[in-house]
């Protein structure tokens, strides 16, 4: 038997510590949460993606009656900057939730599975590290990569 560990590094930030341009970012997603479409779960996500040209672009988690029809924001985020911008890689993307008092989340929160998988397919079609800044009230985790959140990732080379 072979046994493999597999070690992530993340940084944690307060607000006051990001430098202008991850502020900029950050306020972006927190800002597209007021934007969800959340009467189901109540429960509002933002996404921020600064692109390669440094062009911002946003999204927010829509919901549907007819579950599971409805797209998480860092989907919506990424899938409206690829239809947009096709040529333009995503430097940084940024992850904001607010819970149904409207006050948003002590914790960073993580991308689920799908977005995951989205995101890894983002950073392998641009062959552009994608860093993630996950934001919470008690501090700001910023990943280097989406392999930090997906280390064992299903990509095109597994159907080789």
């Amino acid at each position: 038997m072979k046994e493999l560990n597999i070690r992530i590094t993340l940084k944690i930030y307060e607000y006051e510590e990001l430098n202008r341009e991850d502020r900029e970012l950050v306020n972006a997603a927190c800002e597209a949460t007021q934007r969800s479409y959340a009467p189901y779960s109540h429960f509002s996500v933002g996404a921020a993606a600064r692109l390669a040209d440094k062009t911002i672009v946003t999204g927010s988690n829509q919901e549907n009656a007819a579950y599971p029809s409805g797209l998480c924001a860092e989907r919506t985020t990424l899938f409206y900057a690829n239809s947009r911008y096709p040529d333009q890689a995503v430097d940084t993307l940024a992850i904001a939730a607010r819970n149904e008092r409207g006050e948003y989340l002590e914790d960073p929160i993580p991308p689920c599975g799908a977005c995951r998988q989205v995101m890894m397919e983002t950073e392998n079609r641009f062959k552009h590290p994608m860093r993630i800044l996950l934001f919470g009230q008690k501090g700001i985790y910023e990943l280097k990569n989406v392999g930090a959140l997906l280390p064992l990732s299903f990509n095109a080379s597994a159907m080789e």
